[in-house]
């Protein structure tokens, strides 16, 4: 198990990176998150959702995703609240406080997850969330310490020296952790160095000497992790290329699903830029997107408080085209009604009224892969819908795609304005150069799913260059 001195120092990506190395090794691999709080998921083959970083370790696996391997997933709705999924489905919105009490009831189900994974693989890599030195919330854990030591996985602590204060970090974590907790604990690992390691000799022996933990290595900052889906909304970046299509992407408060911008982000043609609280969507704008949210009433108010609907509006009278993603799509209407207060106060709120569609919030939240036909172009595309909501209107007589022969989504008469349900459709290659095309910029020969199982590649080879591999997959038992 793969646990951090804090959020953010790598644990993901070195769950990814080890999958990857365990699985040119010719093990039968799997990977396993007890509890993940991420805003961004991914529908699995079983129909569940799971955090987006679990998918990637799966890909890593060589393995289809699924909902064991991430059995209790949080999706923020609020600062205060969150969705709990459980093996893929919801079975509560709940308070940060109330959690706590309803956290040692869930145990049941990791472990039951865990057993299962563990009878069809030869090794699970498991990976902690936050950190376990937060020991206020050690109580009925389920991420961390108390899952490792209900299932009896080893521990490797990983600390992140980009920040700085590793040694304070590691040494730090043993210090505040009761015995039994630290006894768990194998190792650690030191992440993101840059420059000449051997500079961190005496810090390593330093780190050593103190907690009696042996190291398992120091390994370099790995820069092509940017053309990875990122999980956490901290990751966001500016990406793309220099020139050509002038793409906006407004941050909102709840944003969801954002990897569906990670292949526009990646073509030479394409200029993707993050428009954060505050900023204005430049006038040179030539696609504004509105991505997915969890919260849709909510992420529209903050949208209007940042001005981005007035920008919006200026943007659209010039000519410019939008394109709303899920939840996006549903601002685009000129209704969202709440009637069961599902998302906050019951009620009806203006939407942007850029499409002539009313959306209603219903309980039952729609979890899907599809395939369809893009409606402009022809072109086949894949990807899946995860959201509440339904969206009707005359808008939706000029789809934005067909699935299963079922229109979706809809396109304004000019074709400017268009909206969808669909997540990830960016991925396929095909489309996006078609996408691109229809914008009058010339797509690259960006392989997007080649690419990401190339750095997945490189990321193992990274790994088995710098730390003891083989030591860390001895571990298991």
């Amino acid at each position: 198990m793969i646990q951090g001195t804090g959020s953010n120092v790598g644990k993901s990506l070195l769950v990814a990176g080890l999958c990857r190395a365990a699985l040119r090794r010719g093990l039968s691999v799997a990977p396993f998150k007890p509890q993940n709080m991420s805003n961004n998921a991914a529908v699995t083959e079983d129909g569940g959702e799971i955090g987006r970083a679990q998918a990637l370790q799966a890909l890593a696996c060589g393995r289809v995703p699924h909902t064991d391997m991430n059995p209790v997933l949080l999706k923020p709705e609020s600062d205060t609240g969150a969705q709990v999924i459980v093996q893929g489905r919801c079975v509560a919105t709940t308070r940060a406080r109330d959690y706590a009490r309803l956290k040692p009831r869930l145990l049941a189900s990791v472990l039951e997850s865990f057993a299962r994974l563990r009878q069809g693989a030869d090794i699970v890599i498991v990976e902690g969330a936050g950190s376990p030195a937060e020991v206020n919330l050690r109580a009925g854990d389920i991420a961390n310490m108390g899952f490792a030591r209900a299932a009896d996985v080893p521990v490797v602590l990983v600390g992140d020296i980009d920040r700085g204060g590793v040694i304070a970090q590691i040494v730090g974590t043993q210090v505040v952790l009761d015995r039994a907790d630290a006894a768990q604990i194998s190792g650690f690992l030191i992440n993101r160095f840059r420059g000449d390691p051997s500079l961190f000799d005496d810090g390593y022996a330093l780190i050593g000497q103190r907690t009696g933990w042996r190291g398992f290595g120091v390994v370099p900052y790995f820069a092509d992790a940017a053309f990875l889906p990122a999980e956490d909304a901290i990751d966001l970046r500016q990406m793309g290329g220099a020139g050509g299509l002038r793409v906006a992407v407004p941050v909102l408060s709840r944003i969801a699903n954002f990897d569906d911008l990670d292949p526009l982000a990646q073509e030479p043609a394409v200029s993707l830029r993050m428009i954060g609280p505050g900023q204005a969507i430049p006038g040179d704008t030539d696609l504004v997107i509105l991505p997915g949210t969890k919260s849709t009433i909510a992420d529209l108010a903050w949208l209007r408080a940042q001005g981005w609907d007035v920008d919006i509006q200026a943007h659209v009278r010039r000519g410019g085209h939008v394109l709303g993603l899920c939840g996006g799509y549903q601002m685009l209407g000129r209704t969202i009604s709440d009637p069961q207060g599902l998302e906050g106060a019951r009620g009806d709120v203006p939407g942007l009224g850029l499409l002539d569609l009313v959306t209603t919030m219903k309980p039952n939240k729609r979890l899907s892969r599809v395939e369809g036909g893009h409606a402009a172009s022809g072109m086949g595309l894949t990807g899946y819908e995860i959201h509440i909501g339904e969206t009707t209107g005359p808008a939706r007589s000029r789809p934005f795609a067909h699935v299963a022969g079922v229109p979706e989504g809809a396109v304004s008469p000019n074709g400017r304005i268009m909206g969808t349900y669909l997540h990830g459709i960016f991925a396929g290659d095909a489309f996006r150069g078609a996408f691109l095309r229809q914008l009058g910029a010339a797509p690259s020969a960006l392989a997007y799913g080649e690419r990401v199982e190339t750095v997945l590649d490189a990321l193992a080879d990274h790994l088995e260059a710098h730390c003891d591999v083989a030591g860390l997959l001895a571990l298991a038992r």
